[in-house]
């Protein structure tokens, strides 16, 4: 009998896993105390590396087609398996750094070093008023401001120079630099420098093994000691390794590459967003909220606001691939993320990349996700309770594939001053700070020393201009939107688009939990898979699209009585959903959503809006409609469960 063929992605796994038992034996053989020949590792480390390149750029082709037989959660296994095989890059490439041979580029040897210390600590006053007269005549030639400027300005703290004859600290480079203008050094990557000033910029005075000075970005720079002092001597090469590797995270790299500006941070608003501020959880809260419910309930923040524009923002370096831009935003009082997170992609245009826009003009609805209509409400009595809005890109490495979140900066709007009064109600211009909310003076506008600070009034007016700045209107809610509001959870964050069918829901959970149960004791399962199903609709845009678009063209057809009749309203909501949303949440075909996406959001575009999806209970009860197996919890509400959550 022959052998049974395997489908493309097993094999992938199969040589995934050949390749981990060979870096797993790499790793324990560079660790051993009497490993000999450091070169020979080097090179089966850099061709594992290749080998692995190689599988990854063979995965990037797969697809669903490309297999012999059916495989269930295709593109949840494809996804695995590109993470594995970036955990195993890292490994490699910690090891790599690791096993690098610095003393091949560490220039001359302790005793040449001595010797020609004592012979530049004689000329050191000389040289010294050589360089701050080369300083300054630089300086001088770049009094005129750069777009350029916003790239390389950074937040640092001010370091100061180092203080001479007090012994210099060697750096390693990370990574090669190339200088563009005059008083730069271009380096090479391993290179041992000395650095002889640190500016608060981030443009450090180094010094290389030829004697030549000039100006290199911090972030390229490593100090060659101090990984050496953080471990004993006995513990070991493989030790210093990770030591090496858990010192230098995703973002110490990017900035290393010159890939990201210096204020750009991991994206916190992401994190939290993946530990569970989902919109659809403050659906989930029915017992202390619900007596409320069915009249409304006002409380301490209830407002509008729209998102203009946001201007200055630095974009990524050439190393990485936008994928979106958005701007997150929920309830913060300084210390604590008190709602769920609202995001809004934003638009941009090529021409002017440093611009970001919300609500594009286009034919037909303006998708939730694009509309930069918000409400807020929020009952929280902090007398710092603001609005968080943290702009961040979503991005995959052209190198490695790896995808990953940013923050370019966050903006944050107090909603009521020092004497507990609300704000006015106007348009804001907000700064954008570089880093994140719990860090301090970490702006991304400072201006370079290497190009000396603006004295003049008029060259402080032409920075302002440069500052990256965020454009926010607030503005007060309408009387037929403040009722709406106030059948909604206390505290919550999202677009204005969808606040009548949001109300809508909140109503009919209201009627269940509180006139069809026969005590307020009762905790029986409820059998409705609108009260079931509709808060995981909530964090999927594109259904909440085809939602509001069906209910558009229901509501066409009312009479203006109608319209107003809230029985009538609720009715038709049931059957809306339930025609339109409700099928295609457990469809088979619908692929799961996954964040900046395009092919997935593409292939769920086209399920959605097909002809051939418009349901009834034949196509429904058809051999040929496919759904995912029953689940009773798509059909039952326990309140029990939801009040836990």
């Amino acid at each position: 009998m022959p052998p049974k063929r395997r489908g493309p992605l097993q094999t992938v796994q199969r040589e995934t896993d050949d390749i981990k038992r060979k870096v797993d034996a790499l790793v324990q053989h560079a660790a051993e105390p009497d490993a000999s020949d450091r070169t020979e590792t080097l090179e089966r480390c850099k061709e594992l590396q290749r080998a692995v390149e190689e599988i990854m750029k063979t995965l990037k082709k797969l697809s669903k087609a490309d297999e012999l037989a059916p495989v269930g959660n295709y593109d949840q296994c494809k996804r695995e398996e590109e993470k594995r095989l970036l955990t195993l890059y890292e490994r490699l490439q910690s090891l790599a750094l690791q096993l690098q041979p610095h003393d091949e580029t560490a220039g001359p040897s302790s005793s040449q070093r001595d010797q020609e210390s004592e012979e530049e600590n004689s000329d050191e006053e000389d040289e010294s008023s050589e360089d701050e007269d080369a300083e300054e005549e630089v300086q001088d030639d770049y009094d005129d401001d750069d777009d350029d400027d916003d790239n390389a300005d950074s937040g640092d703290e001010d370091i100061g120079p180092t203080a001479k004859g007090q012994g210099s600290v060697s750096y390693i480079a990370l990574s090669a630099f190339t200088g563009e203008e005059e008083g730069d050094l271009s380096i090479q990557k391993g290179e041992v420098l000395r650095v002889l000033s640190k500016n608060k910029d981030g443009w450090w005075l180094a010094q290389n093994s030829k004697g030549q000075k000039g100006l290199v970005p911090k972030t390229f720079l490593k100090t060659s000691s101090q990984d050496s002092e953080r471990v004993n001597e006995d513990e070991g090469e493989m030790k210093c390794a990770c030591v090496l590797f858990l010192q230098i995270d995703a973002t110490d790299v990017l900035s290393a590459m010159g890939a990201i500006p210096p204020g750009f941070r991991p994206s916190t608003l992401s994190r939290l967003l993946e530990e569970g501020h989902y919109l659809s959880l403050y659906f989930s809260k029915p017992i202390d909220e619900m007596p409320f419910s069915v009249h409304g309930q006002s409380s301490r923040v209830s407002l509008t606001l729209t998102l203009w524009s946001c201007r200055m923002i630095p974009p990524p370096g050439v190393g990485l691939q936008v994928l979106s831009r958005h701007i997150r935003l929920c309830a913060f009082n300084g210390t604590q993320v008190l709602s769920n997170i609202h995001t809004v992609r934003a638009t941009y245009s090529s021409k002017s990349p440093k611009t970001w826009s919300f609500s594009p003009r286009m034919t037909g609805m303006l998708p939730c996700l694009l509309d930069g209509d918000c409400f807020l409400r929020c009952d929280f009595e902090s007398p710092d309770l603001g609005i968080l809005f943290e702009l961040g890109v979503t991005y995959i490495r052209n190198s490695t594939g790896e995808r990953g979140d940013l923050s370019c900066g966050w903006a944050f709007l107090k909603l009521f001053d020092e004497s507990g009064a609300p704000i006015a109600l106007r348009t804001q211009e907000l700064t954008v700070h570089g880093g994140t909310p719990f860090e301090k003076d970490s702006d991304m506008n400072t201006t370079s020393t290497k190009r000396g600070y603006p004295t003049g009034v008029f060259q402080q007016m032409l920075l302002s201009r440069k500052i990256p700045k965020l454009v926010v209107k607030v503005k007060s809610v309408k009387t037929r939107s403040r009722e709406l509001l106030n059948l909604l959870p206390d505290t919550i964050v999202g677009s204005l688009s969808t606040v009548h069918l949001l109300a809508t829901y909140r109503q009919i959970l209201a009627d269940a939990l509180l006139l069809d149960r026969v005590t307020m004791y009762n905790a029986d399962l409820i059998c409705s898979s609108v009260l079931a199903s509709f808060p995981d609709v909530l964090d999927q845009p594109d259904l909440m699209d085809a939602f509001r678009k069906s209910w558009t063209e229901s509501e066409s057809s009312l009479r203006r009585s109608d319209k107003k009749d809230i029985n009538v309203l609720k009715q038709m909501f049931v059957s809306v959903y339930m025609g339109s949303v409700f099928p295609l949440l457990y469809s088979v075909e619908m692929p799961a959503p996954c964040w900046a996406d395009e092919e997935v959001e593409s292939q769920r575009a086209r399920i959605i809006y097909s002809p051939s999806q418009k349901t009834s209970v034949e196509t429904l009860l058809s051999s040929q409609c496919s759904h995912q197996a029953f689940d009773i919890t798509q059909v039952t509400y326990d309140l029990i469960s939801s009040a836990q959550h």
